[in-house]
């Protein structure tokens, strides 16, 4: 059986021989190049979800400016400015789903950095 270091030279020299291990395995040992490209389901996927982001938007402010518009008893002037609300919320959604193609697996979005 093995023994244990003896004193703390034993130990450092320990350290030193593991690091120098990891280093060797390091220089060996392929590194990835970063993501891969999407593959045409996941491009899809993603298109599709922004499409879905962009109508849903549109469809929420229609909503609302119509539902407002019926409860205060006004021409379509609150369903014309929430559609505008809502596209530009749909936009902005859109925009957000479109940065995550460039962010690397692992790392914070901005928003999360500031903090």
């Amino acid at each position: 059986m093995a023994e244990g270091p003896r004193n703390d030279a034993d130990r450092e020299a320990d350290a030193a021989r593991l690091r120098e291990l990891e280093e060797r395995l390091a220089q060996k040992a392929s590194k990835p190049e970063g993501p891969g490209p999407m593959g045409k389901y996941e491009q899809a996927n993603l298109a599709w979800r922004m499409v879905i982001e962009l109508v849903s938007g549109l469809g929420l402010g229609f909503g609302i400016g119509y539902g407002l518009d019926y409860l205060l008893g006004t021409t379509p002037i609150l369903m014309i400015l929430f559609i505008f609300f809502g596209l530009a919320a749909g936009i902005k959604t859109m925009m957000r789903t479109a940065g995550e193609i460039n962010r690397t697996s692992g790392t914070p979005p901005e928003s999360d950095k500031r903090d």
